[in-house]
């Protein structure tokens, strides 16, 4: 039996665990797999042809935009290697935290006509950070030192 590679890797994406999405240069959702609708709360067809601000806190998006038109300008990001960890939100409004990387995706001409991301949700890791950094401060506060 023989078995393609690239339906094996579409396999592998459609059904990751780690959100996989594609948004064009607009900022439109062109792909979604069953990790986004697992972790944002919004399927496939609700998401694809929306705008990623459904998964952005809106007291963020100015902010996004702004680095995100910085980007379409320069053709530049340092996220494609480096992880971003940012709030997100979910359909039901619960916050997320999440951590990604993107690629730009790039025509023959070399222009971006669209950008892609893995995203994992790390709302649990960062709640156990958070309560850990407190409990610390609540002892070093115990014996008298300070941070």
């Amino acid at each position: 039996m023989t078995v393609d590679a690239g339906d094996l890797v579409g396999k592998v994406i459609d059904m990751a665990g780690d959100a996989v999405l594609v948004a064009d240069r607009e900022g439109v959702v062109r792909y979604w797999n069953a990790g986004a609708e697992t972790i944002f709360g919004w399927s496939r067809a609700e998401a694809v042809g929306q705008s990623l601000d459904l998964i952005i806190p809106e007291r963020l998006r100015e902010r996004h935009w702004s680095g995100w038109d910085a980007v379409m300008k320069s053709g530049v990001t340092r996220y494609g290697k480096d992880l971003l960890a940012v709030p997100a939100a979910r359909k039901d409004g619960a916050p997320l935290s999440v951590e990604f990387t993107i690629q730009l995706v790039r025509d023959d001409a070399d222009r971006i006509v669209a950008v892609g991301a893995i995203v994992r949700d790390v709302t649990a890791r960062w709640q156990k950070d958070r309560e850990l950094r407190k409990r610390v401060a609540e002892l070093e506060a115990k014996v008298g030192r300070t941070p």
